[in-house]
């Protein structure tokens, strides 16, 4: 039997997991909470391959730093949950429906208690086409089924375990990056659906004509751990809400860097060990500040800043292994921002010069985009899940959201415990609450990684509190 199985796992491309790791056989009925975790290598095997994350479509011919899909499945009486974060910079449902359809055939685990996220990585190949850049069909055919190997493969090693959890604070790589300018001096796009933009993105730190941030930032540095029932560590989920530090693609940014320090200085190299830092609520906040002419930062400093924090939490959290796990999904139904028919027409007017080929300046970016977007539904239905383990919470967003969201979440959440994943469960762009739509700027203007209706982001904080009422409100299983 032992030879069939091997061969069966090569020939799935799949490695063997050895001993150690305990097995889902005569674990499932008992007593307490199982945890298993994977990182699948999802490195692309095709060059070259396009990027995303910038205004216009670029390549890349080699890997400088790996790629993964970290997978953790939890198992409690009777139900499954699966958490997914990828080295990617958007995923949309075109990709993570079909995987998470694979991963629930593969495992049993029920399609809506499966939860897929992006870190938001600048430096990854591309699966949603937006702005300047198409996505790369090689790898989303390559890409769906190594998703779903790595959370079969997390399901594999369900273990028995305990969890616990805390929070720490990074103020350092926080700013936000939109400013009111003066009268007159923003940024402006006759194609994004917005006129008098008062609000600017990443301004500069000389730039005389800015006047002062538009929102607020989230420091919180928060950790997940698991570890087995012998105290031997099996993986960290950990959240900070930063928009990216910047790599060589093709690369896992700062994200895959904190990965590996903490497989290193916490789990002293195991390679069973699975560390992953999601993105939190980043949408108007990078690591930049504008107010500092001579800060400098890297990857590898944000990596090892956020790696502190986080190993200084992990030296006090405490563990426990029968707790409550439960998982909610909802579908949220909302208008997309379309332009009009004389913009159309200006619009394709642009593109004619183009003759097929891709836009160079930014007017043909949000030209092609508003023609993009024409083309679509005038509606869309969009995924909000939120998970509970014990009296934590973690709620998500397919969009990237805006800090005082992110913060809204948590301080309405009714656990004790609250953060925010966004880039979860789909590719639905910005969604500036209403008072900044009204002071446009880039993360304002129309394309498809910013097109949901104005009202986007009350209904979706609505819906997701709702969530968190009803998961709070359920007995436990017993």
């Amino acid at each position: 039997m032992r030879s069939k199985k091997k061969l069966w796992f090569l020939m799935l491309g799949i490695p063997l997991i050895f001993g150690g790791m305990g097995s889902v056989a005569g674990q499932e009925g008992a007593r307490g909470l199982h945890v298993g975790a994977f990182a699948m290598d999802i490195n692309p095997v095709d060059f070259p391959v396009i990027v995303n994350g910038g205004m216009y479509e670029r390549t890349a011919s080699q890997v400088v730093e790996d790629l993964h899909a970290r997978s953790f499945v939890l198992s409690a009486a009777g139900k499954k949950i699966a958490i997914c974060v990828v080295d990617n910079c958007m995923i949309p449902r075109s990709v993570l429906d079909p995987a998470k359809k694979q991963a629930s055939e593969a495992t049993g685990i029920p399609v809506e208690n499966i939860l897929i996220s992006a870190t938001h990585a600048h430096s990854a190949p591309s699966v949603f086409g937006c702005l300047g850049s198409d996505a790369d069909q090689r790898y989303i055919r390559f890409l769906v089924p190594q998703l779903a190997k790595g959370i079969k493969l997390a399901h594999d090693r369900l273990q028995p375990a305990r969890v616990g959890w805390g929070v720490g604070r990074d103020p350092k790589n926080v700013f936000n990056r939109r400013w009111l300018m003066k009268e007159g001096t923003a940024a402006t796009n006759r194609f994004g659906g917005k006129r008098n933009d008062r609000a600017q993105m990443n301004p500069g730190v000389g730039n005389q004509n800015k006047i002062r941030q538009l929102g607020t930032v989230d420091p919180d540095v928060f950790v997940l751990a698991f570890q087995d029932r012998d105290g031997r560590p099996i993986g960290v989920l950990a959240n900070y809400s930063t928009h990216y530090a910047g790599a060589p693609s093709l690369s896992a940014d700062y994200f895959g860097l904190f990965a590996n320090i903490l497989q290193k200085e916490f789990a002293g190299g195991s390679r069973h060990f699975v560390a992953a830092m999601s993105n939190g609520t980043s949408g108007d906040t990078n690591c930049i500040d504008f107010t500092d002419a001579s800060r400098k930062f890297d990857r590898f400093s944000v990596a090892r800043e956020t790696a502190d924090v986080a190993l200084k939490v992990l030296k006090d959290i405490k563990y426990r292994s029968n707790l409550t796990i439960d998982m909610v999904q909802s579908e949220l139904e909302l208008g997309i921002r379309q332009a009009e028919a004389q913009e159309l027409r200006d619009a394709g007017k642009l593109l004619e010069g183009l003759q097929g080929k891709k836009p160079k300046t930014l007017e043909q970016v949000y030209a092609r985009e508003a023609v993009l977007l024409s083309e679509l539904p005038s509606r869309r239905k969009i995924v909000l899940q939120a998970l509970r383990i014990g009296d934590l919470a973690i709620a998500t967003f397919p969009n990237e959201v805006f800090t005082e969201t992110g913060l809204k979440i948590k301080k309405e959440s009714p656990f004790s415990s609250t953060f925010n994943m966004e880039l979860a469960n789909g590719a639905e762009g910005y969604i500036p609450p209403p008072e900044q739509h009204k002071l446009g700027g880039y993360t304002t203007w129309r394309a498809r990684s910013s097109c949901l209706e104005e009202q986007a982001e009350p209904k979706i904080v609505g819906r997701l509190l709702e969530m968190l009422e009803d998961l709070k409100g359920r007995q436990p299983a017993r």
